[in-house]
Parts: C-alpha cells; sequence; structure tokens
C-alpha cells in the first residue's frame, strides 16, 4: 500500500477512515471572542464543517462541555452572592434588573446564545441566583416581585426604558454589569473570584482584558477565557493537509 501522512487516511478501509469522525481532538485555546463571535464561527464553519468542531473547557484537568462549564460559572456567582449580602441587599432593593453589553440582554435567560452578536453570562447568572434566594427561607428580605414590565431608569445615562422586571428585584434601576466605567462593575465576571481555586488556568501566550481587571487571573472571567479549547473532528483535521500545523489561523486573541 503506497501510503503518506499527507493522505494516509484517505487510502486506508473505509470502516477505519470512518470511525475517525468520532473522534475529536483539542487544537488550541483561543481566548476571548468579543465581537468576532460571529468572525470565528464563520471562519470555522468554513474550515471544519458546522458539525466539525465546537468549543470546550479545560476544568479540573478535563476536557467538557460548554454545560459542564458554564454551571461552574454561574457557581462562581452563587457563592460570591451568598458571601456578600451587602451586595444582595443593595442589588434587590434598588435594582429591577442587569444587563450586559444591551438592554435587550434583560429578555435572554439562556446561556447558550448563538443568535447574539456576544455572549452575556454575568446577567444571566445574577437573575437566576436571585431568583433562588426569592426560595431560600435563610434569605427572607429577598421577596418574589409581580412578573411584570415596568419603567427601568438606567444608571448609565439615566434615560427610561420599559422592561421586564428580574424576580426577587424591586428596585426602580436598570444596572448595567461591564466594564470599570459601567454602574455594576462590582458584580463584573473580572471582580467575581472563582470559588475553586482548582479552575485557575494560566497561558503564557494569551492576554486580555480581563488580565488587567478586578482580581485578574483568580476571576470568572479568566476561568471562562483560560479554559476555552476548541476541539475539531480528526478527519476534518487531516483534511487540512499542510495546514495542520495552524489549524487556527485567522483566530487572534484578543489584544489589550
Amino acid at each position: 500500500m503506497n501510503l503518506d501522512y499527507t493522505t494516509w487516511w484517505e487510502r486506508i478501509e473505509p470502516e477505519a477512515r470512518a470511525t475517525l469522525a468520532g473522534v475529536l481532538i483539542p487544537i488550541g485555546t483561543p481566548g476571548y471572542a468579543g465581537e468576532r463571535k460571529a468572525q470565528w464561527r464563520a471562519l470555522l464553519d468554513e474550515r471544519f464543517g458546522d458539525d466539525g468542531w465546537r468549543i470546550d473547557h479545560y476544568v479540573r484537568g478535563r476536557i467538557v462541555s460548554f454545560g459542564e462549564a458554564i454551571a461552574e460559572y454561574e457557581q462562581c456567582y452563587r457563592i460570591f452572592l451568598r458571601n456578600h449580602p451587602e451586595i444582595v441587599e443593595w442589588l434587590t432593593t434598588w435594582c429591577g434588573n442587569v444587563y450586559d453589553d444591551r438592554r435587550e440582554n434583560v429578555y435572554e435567560d439562556d446561556y447558550f446564545q448563538p443568535q447574539t452578536q456576544q455572549n452575556h453570562y454575568q446577567d444571566i447568572a445574577v437573575r437566576r441566583v436571585i431568583a433562588e434566594l426569592v426560595e431560600d427561607p435563610t434569605w427572607p428580605t429577598i421577596v418574589d416581585t409581580p412578573v411584570e414590565d415596568c419603567e427601568l431608569i438606567d444608571l448609565t445615562d439615566g434615560s427610561t426604558h420599559q422592561l421586564p422586571r428580574a424576580c426577587g428585584m424591586r428596585g426602580a434601576y436598570l444596572l448595567q454589569i461591564r466594564s470599570p466605567e459601567s454602574p455594576g462593575f462590582f458584580l463584573s465576571p473580572a471582580v467575581v473570584p472563582v470559588y475553586d481555586p482548582a479552575l485557575i488556568t494560566v497561558h503564557p501566550h494569551i492576554d486580555g482584558w480581563w488580565l488587567h481587571e478586578g482580581c485578574q487571573h483568580l476571576s470568572v472571567e479568566s476561568f471562562w477565557q483560560m479554559s476555552k479549547v476548541i476541539v475539531v473532528r480528526y478527519d476534518r483535521f487531516l483534511a487540512l493537509g499542510e495546514r495542520r500545523r495552524s489549524p487556527l489561523a485567522g483566530l487572534t486573541v484578543e489584544e489589550t
């Protein structure tokens, strides 16, 4: 059999070749996508097919699914808020909802967000944790609120918006949780620390805004960005041929 490293996988038995489609391998740690989310998806879809790749996460020595990793992200907020009742009290007394990059974030409570320009998780985590506290008898001051739209004043600019009230938040303000300039920076994922040191990872070649704010490499945002791993079907990786040494060419890490 005439084989070489560039085409061997095309010349072996069909059954052996078919098995490779079920093998997933990590090909790089990409870091932060942000507004380049759609660009990343288009590039990777073109290179590996829309069924040939996904972003997983490295958590406690294993590469795990998005669902398992985002549960750790939410747990960081759960532990942080439960350890800071003064923040919970202020948030639930004075705010009616929270958002990240767009006020429309208040309508989205699913972490899986293929349709958004960029992902937003911190506002969802805060809403979920506060809703849990409503049902917790050890937090008697956090009470249920009517399911209703109401006028909320955005603390970023004083504008008023008719938006849904989050469960347990009885105030009149809309709080943006984002950059150091945002009123809700104290709930930024760069400020909220990981609850378990085993979630902390580092990468000598990745830098980004999350390493220059809050508690930096100890934060939930750092966990999220530094743990990302792109995994692909091995047959699609082999099809790259000479491009196998740079399978993520075109995906650049966030500049600070």
